[in-house]
């Protein structure tokens, strides 16, 4: 891969995980059945690995009382690594897009909803070596940690990425490989859309972060 060095200092670029660096729906599927399975309570698997993105509790108070969905979530994180960590691949180009930042000279950190230490184990279960990793965090939550690191860009799939991105005054590079398609993704203020993480070397290639 030809590297790209800027003019300008190296920007640090943020990215999400589920849905924009991993293809978390198989792990998240057979997490859902599980915790199906152990509580007795129906849960349609196949509906909610449609709208990944938002945290885990905004999905349990679907199936479950909302007294029961804190009690709930902990215990889908304690079964989600020996469940949802080994079926889950990496989306194309994801590999590529972390390391096309590195090789910039630049930073490349996650920023996501996923519990955090979940979140870890995915990235080192594929190989994904980013510079740092921020989990627990939603939507305009993610600005904190995107200010906090210095991001100048972040990279989602979801139009709560696109939202975390603008109120961070990050530059909102969204792609199309989660619930939210091109189309929406524009109407929620994406700066870029691509495809998909294969588009995203070529483009940083061609991107200057303004000068300081």
């Amino acid at each position: 891969m030809a590297s790209t060095r800027f003019s300008a200092p190296a920007p640090t670029v943020g990215f999400d995980l589920d849905m924009t660096l991993i293809d978390s729906r198989p792990g998240i599927r057979a997490c859902y059945l599980a915790l199906s399975e152990r509580t007795g309570t129906y849960i349609d698997a196949d509906l909610a690995v449609t709208r990944l993105g938002p945290p885990l509790a905004e999905e349990l108070v679907n199936w479950f009382p909302a007294e029961e969905v804190a009690p709930m979530a902990d215990v889908y994180r304690a079964m989600y690594p020996a469940i949802a960590i080994v079926p889950t691949p990496a989306l194309p180009g994801a590999r590529e897009a972390i390391a096309a930042v590195q090789a910039a000279g630049g930073r490349a950190i996650v920023v996501t909803a996923k519990h955090e230490p979940n979140a870890k184990l995915h990235l080192e279960h594929l190989g994904i070596e980013p510079d740092a990793v921020i989990g627990d965090l939603w939507a305009e939550q993610k600005a904190d940690a995107l200010r906090e690191h210095g991001a100048t860009v972040y990279v989602g799939d979801h139009v709560g990425d696109v939202r975390g991105a603008r109120k961070a005054d990050a530059l909102s590079v969204a792609v199309a490989t989660g619930p939210c398609d091109a189309n929406e993704l524009s109407e929620a203020g994406a700066d870029v859309v691509l495809t998909d993480l294969t588009e995203f070397p070529a483009w940083l290639a061609g991107y200057r972060p303004a000068r300081a």
